[in-house]
């Protein structure tokens, strides 16, 4: 059976499925006193100094294996065996050696766990690298096993048939679509970017270099950066990648890894001439993109219905504040659709992928971002809604907003850019850009200068003419007062690196945002003006938004859920009723697993409701769990939402829940492929019930959702 294809299987896997090593088809070892005696008197006549194969050992695992497996050797529960005090490792040490040396595929049970991926072969490593990495892990975590010798390597490799790299195998990877989620192609022209080819580089041709430069920027940019300094996923500058190799970097574009990088290899995606060609592409400086600056702006705005020419009031007799803007992301589109009727008012061509809606103050406008920059504006009083201005901020992007202040409604508009690293403050009304500001600068931790400090998330203040601004790699959250652009006043915080999205608590004075990669919240007080705490959340935190209820002991608390395990993490926001436990987390439950992008609940609503779209498991990512709030304690339950949908085939994902303006339906994508059919599935909160199903043919791969009035008034 054809399993979905996930980005869990990686390069990691390499010594990691050492406990899946001997576990591959062997039977436990019979001696009845120590059947490690034999490996211990190996161990004790052994050519090699055993201290110094597990020094040499331990630094061959921290590059290939810990990103699978761990640096303690736990692995990832579900994904990759561990191999600390794994009952199957040291059962048999010339299978230990060979799986190295020629892979590993099919299933294998690990401490009473069964596990199923693949393990590349590491053939390229040395004899002695395999010795050294196999007698650390042996010798490892309270492993008390046998040492390997290069003799032993050497009688292995000749009788070792490996597991090829880019082989076909039924295993878990990644599909088409979280691929796309994760990282979507960038709008940066690759033919526009400076070629860097060097001679510390391997031998590329100018075509092959360009060729790789295309691949990178539609599949790798997102994750990586621009300039490939990293952010969600790792740096790959060439101080990284020329010392892995090209071998290690084909094995790892091939397979993947846990922490999200899809398998291109395995998927079919790329073939072993691309992979090969992508991996030398790495070894090289990176192109760098053009910049975009006022010139371009305005050469790419447009104003196609000024505002003395639009309608006065609103044009039909849809409530406006019960929109709910879908994005559709594989079609550059975005959908508007009446939560009241459940019909689809319109259905318009946007940027490619747009990352988000934000409705202006009054809930007039409506104001999408696509990946690649490009901003629409959105008149909904008019019947139908169309779109009166548009510009493109940069090359890639993923954040707008509006202001909100009093006084200031409608004011201004501002967008964020991943390329160029800068935000722009623009007219409200017309997207004119008057301001563009470069977060270029220096890292919070290591003080060092990062040339491409993407914008992450954007939101604006209730009690402050500002806007709050996420620059990601440098882990600084800027206060943009707009009171006067012309003499821009810019308060930076230092909180932590990789900052990503996040929201307001109940009061909306403290803003709470998810530093990643960092495991770590930061909160804001937005109207004292300063970093309030930086709180631990593991792992790999994606608020969205974040939800906020009444926990039954703590009181107000802001929840996250989490990409990188099951954790949903409650942290106390009450420092006037419940300072004792204000900034802490006071709470954390365990979900369906990992894979988590947003938890969602309303306040008149008794639900709080966890998604998994990016989960390996097709039972977790189809289906939504939810909790009563009233008690926690009990657990979930679990809806079938894509069963729901009624669909067919495709991943079906179930992402992002989000509440009609009464806070009594919730609304849940099903994401599916592009030529596959996708849905909105409506869920009555009360009884938890299927409400209603929109199925349309113009309902391509829906993902993000976003009320209008719950936007407007940060409800969630």
């Amino acid at each position: 059976m054809k399993t979905l294809k996930r980005s869990l299987l990686h390069v990691g896997l390499i010594v990691g499925m050492f406990t899946g090593i001997s576990a591959c088809a062997a039977e436990q070892p019979t001696a009845a006193n120590d059947p490690l005696a034999e490996h211990k008197a190996e161990m004790k006549s052994g050519s090699t100094d055993l201290a110094s194969q597990i020094a040499a050992g331990e630094k061959i695992y921290q590059t290939y294996c810990t990103a699978c497996h761990q640096p303690n050797g736990q692995g990832l529960a579900g994904a990759f065996p561990p191999l600390a005090q794994s009952d199957y490792l040291l059962a048999d040490k010339n299978r230990a050696i060979s799986t190295v040396i020629g892979g590993l595929s099919g299933e294998i049970t690990v401490n009473g766990k069964t596990f199923n991926a693949v393990m590349p072969n590491l053939s390229y490593l040395k004899d002695e690298e395999v010795a050294n990495v196999v007698t650390y892990v042996m010798n490892s975590w309270g492993n008390q096993g046998f040492q390997v010798s290069t003799a032993e390597v050497m009688a292995a490799r000749s009788e070792t048939a490996n597991v090829p790299t880019g082989a076909a195998v039924d295993h878990p990877v990644t599909t088409v679509e979280e691929a796309g989620y994760q990282g979507a192609p960038s709008g940066i022209n690759p033919e526009d970017t400076a070629q860097m080819i060097d001679s510390d580089g391997p031998a590329m041709s100018k075509d092959d270099f360009a060729f790789a430069t295309k691949i990178y920027f539609e599949r790798c940019a997102g994750c990586h950066g621009v300039l490939r300094k990293g952010a969600t996923g790792k740096p790959l500058t060439t101080d990284i990648t020329r010392e892995k190799g090209t071998d290690y970097l084909k094995t790892l574009i091939t397979y993947g890894s846990p922490a999200g990088m899809p398998n291109w290899g395995t998927s079919g995606d790329f073939t072993a001439d691309e992979i090969d060609k992508l991996a030398r592409f790495l070894q090289h400086e990176p192109p760098s993109p053009p910049e975009w600056g006022m010139k371009e702006m305005l050469d790419s705005w447009k104003v196609h219905v000024k505002p003395e020419d639009r309608p006065k009031t609103k044009q039909h007799n849809r409530d406006i504040e019960n929109f709910f803007s879908v994005t559709l992301r594989d079609s550059g589109e975005m959908a508007l659709i009446d939560g009241d009727t459940k019909e689809i008012v319109t259905i318009l061509k946007t940027g490619y992928a747009v990352h988000i809606t934000r409705p202006s103050a009054s809930g007039r406008y409506a104001y999408t971002i696509g990946r690649d920059a490009k901003i629409d504006m959105i008149d909904m009083f008019m019947n139908p809604p169309e779109i009166v201005a548009t510009i493109k901020v940069g090359l890639e992007a993923r954040s707008v907003e509006t202001s909100k202040y009093k006084g200031y409604e409608d004011k201004y508009a501002i967008a964020g850019a991943y390329w160029p690293p800068q935000f722009t403050i623009m007219e409200g009304d017309t997207l004119e850009p008057k301001r563009i500001v470069s977060t270029r600068g220096m890292t919070v931790d290591t003080q060092e200068y990062h040339p491409e400090p993407r914008v992450a998330a954007i939101v604006a203040s209730h009690l402050h003419p500002e806007f709050i601004v996420n620059v990601k790699e440098t882990g600084k959250i800027l206060l943009v007062d707009y009171s006067d652009i012309d003499s821009l006043s810019i308060t930076s915080i230092d909180a932590a690196r990789f900052l990503h999205d996040g929201g307001w608590d109940s009061t909306k004075r403290y803003f709470l945002t998810a530093a990643n990669q960092s495991d770590k919240i930061a909160v804001v007080d937005s109207k004292e003006r300063k970093l309030t705490a930086l709180i631990d959340a593991d792992k790999i935190p994606h608020p969205g938004r974040g939800a906020n209820i009444i926990d039954p002991e703590f009181g107000p608390v802001w929840i996250t859920s989490s990409l990188g395990n099951n954790n949903i993490t409650f942290i106390a926001t009450d420092p006037l009723n419940h300072k004792e436990h204000a900034w802490k987390v006071v709470r954390t439950l365990h979900g369906q697993g990992g894979g988590s992008l947003f938890v969602k609940s309303h306040p008149k609503s008794k639900n709080l409701w966890v998604d998994s779209p990016l989960n390996p498991s097709e039972a977790i990512s189809q289906s939504i769990a939810v909790y009563d709030i009233n008690n926690l304690d009990a657990g979930f339950e679990v809806l079938p939402i894509a069963e729901w949908a009624d669909l067919g085939e495709g991943a079906k994902r179930v992402v992002q829940p989000e509440y009609n303006k009464q806070g009594d339906e919730v609304w849940f994508s099903v994401w599916n492929g592009k030529e596959q059919r996708s849905a909105i599935v409506i869920v009555d909160d009360k009884t938890r019930k299927l409400k209603h199903v929109i199925k349309d043919k113009r309902i391509i791969t829906p993902t993000g959702k976003f009320n209008i009035y719950n936007t407007v008034e940060d409800v969630y």
